[in-house]
């Protein structure tokens, strides 16, 4: 549960509990909170404000996630099947134990034991060419290709969530300007009502802008709804039970010029992409399997050694046999006329210059987002500037000229009603534009694979 805690000059704090509490426990509601200011979040400790450094939105992203994100937890799941996959591959193979019990029938004697032969054998397949320590590096590298997805999934997911937690500010943002809209045309009607019963104005001037007032309660009604819809999304993505009238969010709701250059981001998402690290990482895989493929068209003998006691048997007391005792050896060795592995050999290869080729086209998908994401980015900024150094005071001051004339009977109730319109028009229009400049910038941290712009 989030709590608003306070409004200080150009920043908004909330109390946020630790990820790791219970949120419907009231005695840890008030022992620890995290302390949010411009997406950070700092762990609070009455008393003791500011002791431990700030740390960014995706920390907490990853402690709720790491914690309740069932996506997340079979990933984590999928990364130690495959370190567990890496023991197996590094296994050496089984020796093989034998015991025969032989010349077992029908005999003179008529004790079917008389004859009885036994030899134990023991054998070894040994692997050449390094194949137990390749089947390993092929192991590790899948390992590490399933880091890099990991890795790529929390990306996706971070963007989900920050794109739940955008919408929930623009809906609060909506909902601030209708209420604020409603409260200054309540105030407006009460002084025409006054001015009717002075005889400044007509019967008819003041139904009309009574009934002006129904798109006001309309947008106020449509913003709570909306809030209350991006507070269960929002929510949804936490994978938390919280109440939705229990539940809020901050954050600052306005925009910043990017300070790095295009070629800069290009370089760090080279460096970040988790995606294209797990492209790289599988050409190195397809190397390591393709000499896997090689090593295993070689040839591996079988060892043994094999124990013959010929003088446990009753028939050995009749004669003297030539050895009472015997040891032999054997090494087996399959002959590679017709399966040398040639198939396995040939995909390996193929796949190596494939993965280049993925590769190379991951690399070109990462310049194609950066780029995108970088001019949906400048393009927000180009449009916000003006309404932040002229149409909003500009809107502004004449709706407030307009109003003061209007009261004062200086303009007619049509000039005075446009000017309503466009203050309106131009405050929505700054407020979806705030929320496209933050969904650009969470598609540029997407498409660079971090955080460059908080």
């Amino acid at each position: 549960m989030i709590l608003v805690f306070g409004r200080f000059p150009k920043l908004r704090y909330a109390l946020v509990p630790r990820p790791d509490w219970d949120v419907h426990s009231e005695s840890n509601s008030q022992s620890q909170y995290f302390l949010c200011s411009n997406f950070q979040y700092r762990r609070f400790i009455p008393g003791t404000i500011g002791r431990v450094a700030a740390l960014r939105f995706t920390c907490l992203f990853r402690a709720r996630f790491e914690a309740k994100n069932p996506t997340l937890q079979a990933g984590q799941i999928g990364i130690d099947e495959s370190k567990a996959a890496e023991i197996t591959a590094y296994l050496r193979p089984n020796p093989q134990l034998s015991i025969t019990a032989d010349q077992i029938g029908h005999n003179q004697t008529g004790n079917p034991f008389d004859d009885l032969l036994t030899t134990t054998s023991v054998s070894y397949l040994h692997e050449r060419e390094r194949k137990r320590e390749l089947r390993r590096d092929s192991a590790q590298g899948a390992t590490t290709i399933a880091t890099s997805t990991q890795a790529d999934l929390e990306r996706n997911l971070i963007f989900t969530l920050r794109g739940a937690f955008v919408q929930m500010l623009q809906a609060k943002a909506f909902r601030t300007l209708a209420q604020d809209n409603l409260v200054a045309y309540d105030q407006l009607l009460t002084l025409s009502r006054d001015r009717l019963q002075a005889g400044d104005i007509a019967q008819i001037d003041l139904d009309r802008l009574q009934l002006q007032r129904v798109s006001y309660e309309s947008d106020a009604q449509t913003a709570e709804v909306n809030l209350r819809t991006a507070k269960i999304q929002l929510l949804r993505v936490l994978n938390d039970q919280t109440p939705v009238e229990q539940f809020d969010v901050q954050g600052p709701f306005d925009f910043v010029t990017p300070s790095q250059t295009l070629d800069q981001l290009r370089r760090i998402a080279l460096d970040s992409r988790p995606d294209l690290k797990a492209a790289v990482q599988a050409i190195d895989k397809a190397k390591t399997d393709h000499q896997l493929a090689m090593a295993n068209g070689s040839t591996d003998p079988t060892i043994g050694v094999d124990l013959g006691f010929p003088s446990f048997s009753s028939v050995a007391q009749s004669y003297s046999p030539p050895l009472y005792q015997y040891v032999g050896v054997n090494v087996t060795v399959p002959l590679r006329v017709f399966d040398r592995n040639q198939g396995e050999k040939l995909r390996t290869q193929l796949d190596v210059g494939r993965n280049e080729k993925l590769t190379e086209a991951a690399r070109l998908q990462v310049f194609s987002d950066v780029d995108s994401a970088y001019a949906m980015v400048v393009s927000s900024v180009a449009l916000l500037q003006p309404y932040k150094t002229t149409y909003l005071d500009q809107a502004t001051r004449v709706r407030d000229i307009m109003t003061f004339s209007y009261q004062r009977g200086g303009a007619s109730l049509l000039d005075f009603l446009q000017a309503q319109q466009d203050y309106r028009s131009v405050q929505v229009g700054y407020v979806n534009l705030v929320a496209a400049f933050l969904n650009a910038v969470n598609q540029l941290n997407l498409a660079i694979g971090q955080e460059v712009i908080p």
